[in-house]
């Protein structure tokens, strides 16, 4: 029986950058193999797989068996492809190891540079190349990987010792300390190491591989990578595959690079090489943001040959791979290597022009373009940017990392950018340079400053995918971490001082700065007119005013899935008289302040209906208990008695009367109707008197009246029977006939359990998939944050069930009550109305047979883009299954 194969040499397994081989050899690897297969200049390596990092945690932190075997057998072809050994005397291998998983990840799992440097190596190393300062500069970039990489020393510890060094010599770039100046660097690193590991810097190479890649998978559960996964909803049982490369040195001189590049602009989408470069240095110079890169022009100009090369591949790697490609590259002495490619994180307008380009230029077509797309992302274009009208000053200028704008208070550390958030204030984190460890503070920020950095650093990279604000490279900013402020010029700002950003020029700006919402055109319409065509479940709005209506339709609505009546009985003079309903002894007392809000209600639902001229609007009478009504102190009821001329004492007897110990369970919704049912009279007059009304003016209404919080189907009989009844009354009075519904809400688990007894009283269910999650799991949503971020946290839950419907549970619920509804009535209309209208939610709700789903307007792109997704994944699997 043949052993497990844990390692891919580069080449092997014809990876295609996609299905099983990304899976196995993450997508760094996947790409380097491919890049192999199709001859281009690579750097020798191998790919150790994600399975033997799961295998690893499996074993509590041992390798898999054989796995080290077959690391030291493939290392043979390595050495023998390179012409070099590792750790020998005198022409010695280095080597990176670098992370790389299935999906991108940038800067959040570990890499290690120059391994196999030691004290007899170095001089090798320096006499082989006639370069002694570079091999000493190769030699402290290796003891502060590893040291702050594998042995978990402070990499500032470091940075500081350099940044003294350079100091001391009067000079600003590294490039500019001497071969002596290295030589006292390199012994002053060492003594960094041992004072804070208590051990010397190893000298066997082997032991420096065999503890590097332990660093590499131990950093797929490191905090950032873990804080990553869970802001992009990605697997954390995926693991990450560990690539082992001989290095190729871009600090060899001016002769030598290295550089980093997107084949198409990722920030606008425009087909460009979007590309800088670092003369005589490392990759991590420039991901990392320790030095400001040149552009790519640059590179042009000093090694000619190698920048024709490099235009030769990218442009090649995206033809291959049809889609925009992020690319790593150094120049050795002349010499182009390529060292990464993969599918590149782009901002939602870039991802649109990108898709739509592509389809014009016959790579692609409207389906995949459609697939290519994350809906989540579409949010992005939803941020604000600037006035065009508003008169400002910039203090300062940087690079246009992550287009939009932003407002916030200056914070200078990701925790106080992430204790800010959590009060509910916006802030501007403001970095010398972001680093991985930042990620909680980025996500928790509204923009992001560094004064290092380029358009390719970690903080553009990550800015970009969360569709974060950012200005890079921000070189006129000097920032006093201690003192928490930063300067430019004479102006000094702060710790919670407001400032303003502008991501699409990169100008920083004193002070706040009027913002607007842009408009939806263009690329965007395109896209969604795609998915329209595409898509087969309905897409309507939650919306309780004409102004949410009007929203509503910009963004795609083809209906309204739930107006909340309650919330219009808050507003002006009506809450008056709902109190005064609230307080009446008697029914006649009630009916008679019903009297007074049933021409405000009326003029509400008109209002709606002539935005939504022709499209049905799902109206659910009222939810909530009545002492939601009634303020809380005796200070507020005093005041309400003087207003209603009634007795405070009467009042505040009332409102006792009405609390209960839990009125999420309590007296609400068709409870109140049944007890008091002049109530839901006078909302179904004051909706069927708006419809017949407008349809004198020729505006057609289509009302869907919703009961809520049903339990058992005599309740929804006894309404339904209330409700014609009223309806048929306002329709004989006015002479029109109105096409309305009506239906009821399923969130209760005992509704949906008898969904089938339920059927035959109901035109249409929608699911209250708020109410259901909190009746099925036993959670008040309103408590539930206090521990339910604990539960995804520590994966009791994978996702937050006020979030993203729970399948296992609730959409188990849901499933039951469709298929036993639909054996009753076939074509019978099924929505949700909750807030779960995310991607995962939507493919579920088309997957079990649902009409359409209602969310928030401006979340209705999402839903659009995730239907049509849902609607091709659906038809693609019925391809594959009849071709089986």
């Amino acid at each position: 029986m043949s052993r497990k194969k844990y390692v891919y040499y580069f080449g092997d397994g014809k990876a295609d950058g996609t299905g099983k081989m990304k899976e196995l050899l993450g997508g760094k690897g996947a790409g380097l193999a491919n890049m192999v297969n199709l001859k281009f200049p690579v750097p020798a390596g191998f790919t150790i797989t994600t399975e033997a990092c799961n295998t690893y945690f499996a074993n509590k932190k041992k390798h898999p068996a054989g796995m080290w075997e077959q690391v030291l057998a493939n290392l043979k072809k390595v050495e023998k492809s390179m012409g070099a050994k590792l750790g020998d005397a005198k022409n010695p291998l280095l080597l990176s190891v670098r992370s790389g998983s299935r999906f991108s990840m940038p800067g959040m799992m570990d890499t290690v540079l120059n391994l196999g440097l030691n004290d007899t190596t170095l001089k090798a190393l320096a006499e082989r190349t006639g370069n002694e300062r570079f091999a000493l500069d190769t030699y402290r970039r290796l003891i502060t990987m590893f040291g702050s990489t594998v042995m978990g020393v402070e990499r500032n510890v470091f940075e500081k010792a350099l940044e003294a060094m350079k100091k001391k010599k009067g000079v600003h770039d590294d490039t500019e300390l001497t071969t002596e100046d290295l030589k006292s660097l390199v012994e002053k690193f060492k003594a960094i190491y041992r004072k804070e590991t208590g051990k010397e810097f190893p000298k066997d190479p082997l032991q420096q591989l065999k503890l590097s890649i332990n660093a590499v998978f131990d950093s797929w559960f490191g905090d950032r990578a873990v804080t990553y996964r869970n802001l992009n909803n990605i697997d954390h049982d995926l693991g990450t595959a560990c690539n082992v490369q001989a290095m190729v040195f871009g600090n060899m001189g001016d002769n030598s690079g290295t550089g980093v590049g997107f084949t198409r602009d990722p920030s606008t989408g425009a087909r460009k090489f979007f590309a800088e470069y670092l003369i005589n240095a490392q990759g991590e110079d420039v991901v990392a943001g320790i030095r400001t890169p040149l552009h790519i022009n640059e590179m042009k100009k000093k090694v000619p040959v190698a920048y024709k090369e490099l235009d030769r591949i990218y442009n090649k790697l995206e033809k291959h791979y049809k889609d925009m490609q992020d690319i790593e590259f150094t120049v050795q002495d002349g010499k182009l290597y390529m060292l990464q490619t993969r599918v590149g994180k782009r901002t939602a307008a870039a991802s649109l022009k990108i898709a739509i380009d592509m389809v014009k230029e016959g790579l692609i077509d409207k389906k995949e373009a459609i697939m290519r797309i994350d809906p989540n992302q579409v949010e992005q274009l939803m941020h604000p940017r600037i006035d065009p009208k508003a008169n400002y000053q910039a203090l300062a200028k940087g690079l246009p990392a992550s287009p939009g704008a932003a407002v916030g208070k200056v914070v200078f550390s990701a925790d106080d950018a992430e204790a800010a958030a959590a009060k509910g204030e916006a802030v501007i984190l403001v970095r010398p340079e972001t680093s991985p460890e930042d990620i909680g503070g980025m996500d928790a920020a509204q923009g992001i400053l560094t004064a290092r950095g380029g358009m390719t650093s970690h903080a553009a990279v990550v800015a970009r995918g969360m569709g974060k604000c950012c200005v890079a490279g921000c070189t006129a900013v000097n920032i006093d971490e201690k003192k928490k402020l930063f300067w430019v010029g004479n102006t000094t700002v702060r710790q919670g001082h407001v400032i303003t950003l502008n991501g699409t020029t990169g100008e920083v700006i004193v002070g706040e700065v009027p913002l607007v919402q842009p408009e939806m055109t263009g690329d965007f319409n395109t896209i969604m007119k795609w998915a329209d065509e595409i898509r087969e479940l309905g897409i309507r709005a939650n919306a309780d005013t004409p102004t949410d209506a009007r929203a509503a339709l910009k963004f795609g609505a083809e209906g309204i899935g739930l107006v909340r009546t309650e919330h219009m009985f808050f507003e002006g003079d009506r809450i008056k008289a709902v109190r005064e309903m609230i307080l009446a002894d008697d029914e006649a007392g009630r009916r008679a302040a019903l009297k007074k809000i049933l021409p405000m209600q009326r003029s509400d639902f008109s209002a709606i209906f002539k935005v939504m001229d022709g499209k049905p609007v799902t109206i659910r009478l009222l939810d909530p208990p009545l002492h939601e009504f009634l303020p809380k102190t005796d200070q507020e009821l005093r005041e309400i008695a003087k207003d209603l001329g009634v007795p405070f004492k009467k009042i505040q007897a009332r409102n006792k009367a009405l609390l209960e110990f839990n009125p999420m369970l309590g007296h609400r919704g068709c409870r109140l109707a049944i007890t008091y049912p002049e109530i839901y009279e006078m909302q179904v007059q004051a909706i069927m008197e708006a419809a017949c009304q407008v349809a004198k003016k020729k505006v057609k209404a289509i009302p869907e009246i919703m009961i809520p919080l049903i339990a058992d189907v005599n309740e929804l009989k006894v309404m339904r029977e209330m409700t014609v009844r009223v309806a048929t009354a306002v329709e004989k009075r006015y002479k029109i006939k109105i096409p309305y519904d009506v239906g009821t809400m399923i969130e209760i688990a005992r509704a949906a359990l008898l969904a089938h007894e339920v059927a035959p009283e109901a035109d249409f269910y929608s699911f209250g998939t708020n109410d259901l999650t909190q009746t099925l799991f036993g959670l008040s949503r309103d408590d539930a944050g206090r521990f339910l971020p604990y539960y995804v946290e520590q994966g009791i839950f994978d996702v937050d069930p006020f979030m993203s419907i729970d399948k296992k549970g609730v959409g188990l619920l849901m499933k039951m009550a469709i298929d036993s509804s639909r054996k009753i009535k076939k074509d019978m209309k099924m929505g949700i109305c909750g807030e779960q209208v995310d991607p995962e939610s939507v493919e579920f709700c088309y997957q079990v047979g649902l009409t359409y789903v209602s969310g928030s307007p401006f979340r209705l792109p999402v839903a659009r883009l995730a239907a049509a997704q849902a609607t091709l994944k659906k038809k693609e699997k019925r391809r594959f299954t009849s071709m089986a």
